[in-house]
Formats: structure tokens, sequence, C-alpha cells
């Protein structure tokens, strides 16, 4: 085939691809406009998750008429004149190729006016056919319409998500992009349903609280610091709220980083954050913080992604520096941290179940409070619960694994357990060490059982069969448990409402940031899992993708690890004998009881042979 060239209708379309990848992205493409514009106002309304219907309206400077038909054109801008203008960006936008792009597969209209005119105008662009513009009425500012989104690109269509997936999308670009701009009013409205709804504020703390959760009021601490020089383009400034230690999430969802008013993602800048906060929260879990950054433009690349949500900076590693050590010199001063050398080892162990936990690093700065003020009339600061009890006592093994008159008739003997597992001998003779790990014998010499992991393999085993069974009994509750959540975790609730049925979990949203419980499984009520920090794990893993909502199968064994890990025993918890025996008699019962959910080992061997090699026995 000879090579040609492609019509101008093809490559936009083409060029599409790598800007507008669902209606998010449109959104967010429209409000960044709208703050280049100088608007004060926004407000978005989508029907259809975004397919259907996608309008944007502000108040900023607005179009002029002549230059409509160029705003929709590839390529042409207002915000870039020649090559060095790339060095130093300050505006949102800078490609020119949003609107045309956004045009190339959707049926596109913009409205606009600007103050000096006593008339809008309106170009629309249907079938990459453009029209002319023509006087209508409205006020200052911009409207642009997105109907039919993807219709001439069916392929992009089926790719996306259901309504209520492809709108939560929406809903967290326009929270997330509210964080850079606290002087802008934000609304979005879907289907009539306001899902955002942000007043301007002059104080960034409350803009920040206001998009993360009230559930935070009181639960902050201020985050500010500086390094380079104030009179030449070095100065580096980080300003913010981080959640104290016990509002860690188990995803990092709740962490943005806004660099120049520009919503970043930036795995640095994160690694940064979790530093400030090493020795301070449990493995697997994430410090929740909105941390700005304001620096030279000519300091840093943002024309390196279509999207212009990655940035490349000259050079990040003091960047990183200054924001781990702002967060630990916040926290230090709030007395919630020993004064203590970033990185160095915290005075408590680390989690024994967590085998991806980093090692401690070396010790490199030392970090104090500042004793300055972030900004006024943020949240206040309190001292998280610090308990010192452990879990609670296991009360009957028997009874929460397999309630019911026969323990041993919950989970069927199988020949592959058999095989992996040899049958211990003299059970009689069990040492449990440190409240943690059984010791005991079986043929070939000594076994060493972690009793998280053992009883975590147990109960998984146990859920799956009673689910697969349709028997997994659920306990309703006689006044619904209401907790305060962030939207993104009440929009989750229809995300997994088939999978929830089959957990035995009942839930609702109880308005825009609650959510009551009015089902939990009697299981796990048995072991004494407490429902709402459970519901709220899970939503959380939901609206961060971290569930495969595509693959039920796949999500449903996910959510039985997290609920076989909080319903097991525990490392610290002091079983009876009695309890032991029924541990060490399930083993023999399961199937794959040589690892636990995760894959970790729920047992070692030392043989026989190696013991006397140990202690210098001759063996011939």
């Amino acid at each position: 085939m000879r090579i040609r060239r492609l019509p101008a209708a093809l490559v936009n379309q083409i060029a599409a691809g790598e800007v507008v990848e669902r209606p998010a992205s449109v959104v967010k493409e429209l409000l960044e406009n709208a703050f280049d514009a100088g608007a004060t106002r926004v407000d978005i309304e989508i029907a259809g998750g975004g397919r259907d219907l996608i309008r944007v309206s502000d108040d900023g400077r607005g179009i002029e008429p002549d230059d409509l038909p160029l705003a929709v054109e590839s390529h042409a801008t207002s915000k870039v004149v020649e090559a060095s203008d790339l060095d130093a960006i300050s505006t949102m936008g800078f490609r020119g190729e949003a609107l045309a792009s956004i045009a190339a597969v959707s049926r596109f209209s913009i409205e606009s006016r600007v103050a000096d005119r006593e008339e809008a105008w309106r170009l629309e662009v249907s079938d990459t056919v453009r029209g002319e513009p023509t006087p209508t009425s409205g006020p200052v500012g911009t409207r642009v319409e997105v109907r039919h989104l993807f219709e001439s690109v069916p392929a992009r269509r089926r790719f996306l998500k259901s309504e209520t997936a492809e709108s939560t999308r929406v809903a967290e670009v326009v929270r997330t992009l509210a964080l850079t701009r606290p002087s802008v009013t934000f609304k979005l409205v879907s289907g009539g349903r306001t899902l955002v709804d942000l007043p301007a504020s002059d104080d960034p703390a409350r803009r920040i609280l206001g998009v993360l959760g009230t559930e935070l009021e009181g639960r902050v601490v201020q985050v500010r610091g500086e390094i380079g020089d104030p009179g030449d383009d070095t100065l580096v400034t980080c300003w913010g709220l981080v959640g104290v230690p016990e509002t860690a999430r188990p995803t990092s969802r709740q962490q943005r980083f806004v660099l120049n008013g520009r919503a970043i993602g930036d795995r640095s800048l994160s690694h940064a954050l979790k530093e400030g906060f090493r020795g301070l929260v449990e493995p697997g879990r994430h410090p929740v913080g909105v941390i700005h950054l304001e620096m030279s433009p000519s300091r840093v690349d943002v024309n390196v992604h279509p999207a212009k949500t990655e940035v490349r900076f000259r050079d990040a590693r003091p960047l990183h520096g200054l924001v781990r050590r702002a967060v630990r010199a916040a926290l230090v001063e709030a007395d919630l941290a020993r004064e203590l050398p970033i990185g160095s080892e915290s005075s408590a162990p680390p989690d024994p179940f967590d085998a991806a936990a980093p090692p401690p690093s070396r010790p490199d700065a030392t970090v104090s409070g500042s004793g300055r003020s972030g900004f006024g009339g943020g949240g206040s600061v309190v001292a998280p619960r610090r308990s010192g009890t452990a879990s609670p006592s296991v009360e009957a093994l028997r009874a929460a694994i397999a309630p019911g008159p026969d323990a041993g008739s919950e989970i069927p003997s199988t020949s592959t357990a058999a095989e992996v597992l040899p049958t211990l001998v003299g059970s009689d003779a069990v040492l449990q060490v440190h409240d943690s790990f059984l010791v005991t014998q079986d043929e070939e010499g000594i076994v060493i059982i972690d009793q998280h992991a053992l009883h975590e393999r147990v109960m998984f085993e146990v859920l799956s069969r009673r689910i697969g069974e349709g028997d997994l009994e659920s306990q309703r509750q006689l006044v619904p448990e209401i907790f305060e959540a962030d939207p993104g975790q009440v929009e989750a609730i229809d995300l997994v409402q088939p999978l929830l049925k089959r957990l035995g979990i009942e839930l609702t949203p109880a308005g825009p940031r609650s959510i009551a419980i009015h089902a939990f499984p009697s299981l796990l009520v048995s072991r004494r899992v407490e429902a709402t920090p459970f519901v709220s794990e899970l939503l959380e893993k939901v609206a961060a993708g971290e569930l495969d909502r595509d693959d039920e199968e796949a999500a449903l064994a996910d959510v039985l690890d997290m609920m076989s890990c909080k319903a097991a025993v525990k490392a610290g918890d002091r079983l009876r004998e009695a309890e032991i025996a029924q541990l060490l008699e399930m083993r023999d019962r399961i199937d794959r009881g040589a690892s636990c959910p995760h894959g970790r080992p729920t047992h070692l061997r030392i043989p026989i042979p190696e013991l006397e090699r140990r202690f210098g026995r001759s063996t011939s």
C-alpha cells in the first residue's frame, strides 16, 4: 500500500485518543480552559455518566466571536507564541488540542460572550463539519456542550464503564481540580443529582477539608516548608494539610499534589509523604493529605504528557526531601511523633506479616517543628488515640470457624491437603511462642506454624464454601450503623451492589457524605470484626479502582482475603489448648493449607537431619 496523507478528520480522531480517554478527560480539559479564562464559578452537568451529555459553564473572560472557529482547530491557542514559551508554562492549557480533539469524537457546541459585547456567539461542530458563529443570548463567559461522546468511534465507546462508574470518575476529577482553585465555586450535577457542591473560599484549608471530608475536621496538621533562595528561581515552597496518623487509608487515593496550581501525579512525592509518616502508620496504610508546591515554571517541564497529568522536574531530589522534612516537622510540632532522624527505625515493631515492608533507611536529616502557621482558619489538631490494648482474645475457635455441632463437617478432608501437609504427631505437645507461633512436630521434624496465617487460610476456605453454597448468614442491624465517608466511597456503593449482596452486606447512602450499614455477615460479627472500618476500607478500595469490577469472581476473592484477614486470630493473641487443638485439626482438613490467601507460608519445617547437623551430631 502506498503512503498517503490522512484526512484531517481522521487525524483529529487519532489525536483525540491521547487527550480524550473518557468523559472525565473531557471535563478535565474544559475545567482547565475555564481556569485559564479567570473563571470564579464553574457549573458542570452530565447525563449518562458523560456519554450522553457534558455541559460546562463558566463566568470567565469569554472568547471573541472571530476566535471561535480557531478555538476548535488543532494547534490553535492563545497561550503560547514561540518555542521559548514552553520553557516557562504558567497556564493550564497550551497545546491547542483539547477542543479540536473533543469535537472530533462528539456533537460539539460552544457559546461565549466577552464583557464588552451585548450578545453571545455560538458555534456548532457535528461529524467534523464546522458551522459558522451565530449570535445568541447568554451571560459573560463560556459554555461548552458535548453530546454523544464517541458516537463516531464505537470501539472507544464500548470501553467505557457503567454510568455510575463514569460519573464517579467525573466527580473525582472535579474534586481534585477544586483543590487547585479554592477561590472558584464548583457544582457538579449528574442526572439531576448534585455530586459536588463546593462554594468558593479564601481559606485553602477549608477547601481541602471540603474535598477530603469533614470527618478529618480536627484531625489534620498544617504543613509548611521551603528550600532555595528567595532571590532567584531556586525557591520552592511547600504547604498543605495532612491527616493525623490514625486517619491513614488502605489506598493512596486521598493523597493529592498540586504544583503551581496544576494537579499532578508523582510517585516520588507520594513516597516522600509516606516517608514523613515512617513508623507512625501501619504497613499497607497510606497517609491522607494535600500538598501544594510552588516553584519557578522554568524548573519544571509540563509538556511531557498529552493529558498534562505528569511533569518532569529539573531536579526532583530536593523536592522529595522538602516534602518529607516538612511533613515530619509538622507531626513533631503537633506532638504526634518523637523528634527523631527521618528514616530512622520506629520504636514500634514492624508488622510481622508484611513481607513487603521496606528496611529501615539510614538517618539523613533531623527535623523539628518550625512554629510557623500554615494558613489561618484551617483544621485544628488533635492527637490520635494511642491504644495499648492487644487484640481481643479468642473465645471459641470451634464456634468461630464452624458454628454448629460438628466443626469437622464444615470442610471435608481432601487428598491435596494430606499430600501437602503431613499429619502432625504428638499434638498434645504444642508450644505457643510469643503468642504468635505454634511449635509442634510431625514425622519429619519440627514444625513452626504462624497462627495468624493458618487461621486466615481456614477462614478463607470457610467463607468461600459458604458463599458458594449460598449459606453465608447475615445479621441485620436493629438500628442502621451510620458513618461518615467521602463522596467517592458513597458513589462506590452502586458499583459493587451484586458483590455486596453475595457477601451479606447491605449498604445505602445516608447523605452525600455518610453511609448506613443495614446488614453484616454473622461470621464476621462473631469474630468481632467491626462493620464500619471494614466497609470503609472495602469501599475505599472500590473507589481507588483496586477491585476488578469487570471480574466479579476475582473481586470476590480479594474481598474474601480482607474478610479472612480481619477475622483471623492475630499475632499476640494467646490461645487456649482447646483452641490450638482445633486450629491444628482444621489445618489437616483444608485445601491449600500451606499458604495464607496472600501467598505467605503458614508454616516452616526443620527436618531432623538439619537439627542433627546444627548440633554436630553424627548421622552415620
